[in-house]
């Protein structure tokens, strides 16, 4: 009975089927049987006129042409289908040659990588010899058996060192205030550099030191982003360093560089050679990451980022090195290197297509300062630059923070605002930007800024910048009633930046 069952059922199938190959054959047959198409015209032509053959010769054509569409669309669909299958037979072939091609690159480094680990004595070359054939700059390859030979694994650092001997600290500047200094830098880049800027861009970029060693300088093209990182190195007398960030930077190697394990050396780069500086002097340093989201900065920044989170300054360490040689340099404390209090990194962003989003991991720990209008030429004095000390610059921030301080009125408003945004748009302000509005704030207003204005930019550029992540079609009428209870804590005149801001994502909609 099992039997059966399975026969008369999937039987049912086979005959429908059957069926309908059955019908397209009998259909195709019919469709193209010239005999019967003659025997008809054969049929009628003894009947009517004249004008039966007009007609006739008009059916005919009809008919053929339909028939040769049929025949068309077959032909060009057998030859789809055999193009398909000859790209998939091509793709096939190529994936081949690539594997082939990996392997033999894989074989090829196991050879370089034999050659140089061997010792110089046992194969009888030279480094220089070795040089040439690898491409690589090989002063050991004995590791450890050279350190008698006093070759330092870290050339920069070591050199560094040299240059230090006998090191005496210039006289700094212990005089300026924070105003004077951001009316002096103003005058200076517009005097010395002919680089103008808005006395407020000006005292975001002094106040911003003061809460995070991270600074992103971001806009559109041209705007002089990189130029005021550079003029604030000429105004200090200790030039920025200009570091391009590639394509290619995708992990901490780009700002530590890494041990070869097979030269025995250390590739060092320009920021870990600045970093080391940094550490032998009290100057003011900045790093600069030139387009710096033209990789992911979470990739390559994102050890840099958690070591600066850390609270206290003696946990500022990055292990360079697990082994300790004789001859590392002075600086390194069992392969470990301080990361400096007196530098600063600023990076530089355009907006466009050809960049990456930056995260809001690196956003919230970081100050961004929008600069997307060119300075307008003005007339200022001839203003020399000063030697300006990490030690009275680091106290003139401190200072602020004593002197100035954000109003208890105003952290008030600043809860209740929370308290709207998370009920209306799910979005909290957290404690690491509430920590910084209470830093960048005081020394906004120590460098002549208003405590209102102040927090009006941390707001726009730490807060409610992420409405971007926002359904904004969904939450449109909800930035109406945000205006309004804006306009009730803070007044109408007041929250400049914020209203722009949340304006600006209107419009989007």
């Amino acid at each position: 009975m099992l039997a059966n069952f399975i026969i008369d059922f999937f039987g049912q199938l086979l005959d429908g089927v059957l069926t309908i190959v059955k019908g397209l054959v009998s259909g195709v047959i019919k469709s193209f049987n010239f005999i019967a198409y003659s025997e008809t015209i054969s049929t009628y032509s003894t009947q009517l006129g004249g004008w039966f053959w007009i007609v006739g010769i008009l059916c005919i054509i009809l008919v053929f042409a339909f028939l040769g569409g049929i025949i068309f669309l077959v032909v060009r669909g057998v030859k789809k289908i055999l193009l398909m299958a000859r790209k998939a037979l091509n793709q096939e072939d190529l994936v081949k040659e690539i594997n082939s091609l990996n392997k033999e690159v894989m074989r090829l480094n196991l050879e370089k990588d034999k050659i140089l680990s061997m010792k110089v004595s046992q194969i009888g070359l030279n480094p220089n010899e070795i040089s040439e054939l690898t491409g690589e700059e090989l002063e050991s390859l004995n590791g450890g058996e050279n350190q008698g030979e006093n070759v330092s694994r870290f050339y920069k650092l070591t050199e560094v060192d040299k240059s230090f001997e006998g090191y005496v600290p210039p006289e700094y500047d212990s005089e300026v205030t924070l105003p004077e200094l951001c009316e002096r830098f103003r005058n200076f880049c517009c005097s010395r550099l002919k680089l103008y800027y808005n006395i407020d861009i000006i005292r975001l970029f002094v106040s911003s030191f003061s809460s995070t060693r991270l600074l992103i300088l971001q806009g559109i093209s041209g705007t002089g982003k990189t130029s005021l990182a550079y003029a604030w190195g000429k105004f200090l007398q200790n030039d920025a360093l200009i570091a391009s960030v590639q394509p290619s930077w995708r992990d901490k190697a780009e700002i530590f560089g890494y041990f070869n394990e097979f030269t025995k050396k250390y590739t060092e780069t320009d920021i870990l050679k600045q970093m080391y500086v940094a550490n032998y002097t009290n100057e003011v340093y900045i790093t600069v990451m030139d387009e710096m989201n033209i990789a992911r900065v979470e990739y390559y920044f994102a050890e840099l980022l958690s070591i600066l989170e850390m609270p206290s300054k003696e946990e500022w360490i990055v292990e360079l090195v697990s082994s300790v040689w004789d001859n590392d340099p002075i600086k390194l404390n069992k392969g470990k290197l301080r990361i400096p209090e007196n530098m600063w990194y600023i990076g530089t962003a355009n907006n466009d297509d050809s960049t990456f989003a930056i995260t809001d991991k690196v956003y919230d720990r970081a100050m961004p300062i929008d600069i997307n209008t060119k300075g307008i030429p003005f007339e200022a004095p001839d203003t020399p630059p000063i030697k300006l000390g990490f030690d009275h610059f680091n106290e003139l921030l401190e200072k602020s923070k004593r002197e100035f301080f954000v109003s208890e009125d105003n952290l008030k408003k600043l809860e209740q605002l929370d308290d709207y945004v998370i009920q209306h748009f799910r979005l909290a302000f957290g404690n690491r930007i509430l920590r910084q509005l209470k830093t960048f704030v005081p020394s906004y207003m120590a460098c002549g800024g208003s405590e209102l204005d102040g927090i009006d930019y941390v707001m726009a550029k730490k807060v409610f910048r992420k409405f971007a992540y926002l359904n904004l079609a969904y939450v449109r009428d909800e930035i109406d009633g945000l205006l309004k209870f804006m306009d009730k804590m803070f007044g109408k005149d007041n929250m400049k930046e914020c209203r722009a801001c949340l304006s600006e994502f209107q419009k989007l909609v």
